[in-house]
């Protein structure tokens, strides 16, 4: 289903570029905002009615991949953006989360040495839970290097 969602996704990208490069850009976007509005709004009073009747229903439906995607352009998804972040971040052991501030910046630290690969994946992971994200931030917490100076076995201080 996420290739589904994928290709429809590049499929829309694909026919908004070539309508914007029309002389009838601004129709066309104008059609698409509208449709967007009118979709957003039934998805609006949807999510109201299970809110009232059946919010663990609502929470249900949102796991989905598609309706949560749909959910979040309308700013309707039930969680948070920092509980969705927190849910996808479990699946890292290596990873702290630090926060999102106001700005948007999701602050991360992975403990231990971690590839820029699995930076990558944990980056993608937190947009993909939260797209409202403006950017990922990422620190790795080095190993911890504790020098202790104690007497040598046996020895003590005379007084």
């Amino acid at each position: 289903m996420t290739d589904d969602v994928e290709s429809a996704g590049e499929k829309v990208e694909e026919l908004l570029a070539t309508l914007r490069s029309g002389e009838d850009r601004e129709v066309a976007e104008d059609l698409v905002r509208v449709l967007m509005d009118l979709y957003g709004d039934g998805l609006a009073r949807i999510v109201a009615v299970l809110r009232e009747h059946d919010a663990t229903l609502l929470r249900t439906i949102a796991a989905d991949d598609l309706v949560a995607s749909l959910l979040m352009v309308h700013d309707l998804h039930p969680d948070d953006p920092d509980s969705r972040i927190r849910r996808a971040l479990a699946a890292f052991d290596a990873v702290e989360y630090l926060g999102i501030d106001d700005s948007g910046v999701v602050r991360l630290r992975l403990r231990g040495g971690c590839r820029s690969s699995a930076q990558a994946v944990v980056e993608r992971a937190v947009l993909d839970a939260a797209p409202e994200v403006v950017s990922v931030e990422i620190t790795t917490a080095g190993p911890l290097l504790q020098i202790g100076m104690r007497p040598p076995p046996g020895w003590s201080v005379a007084s």
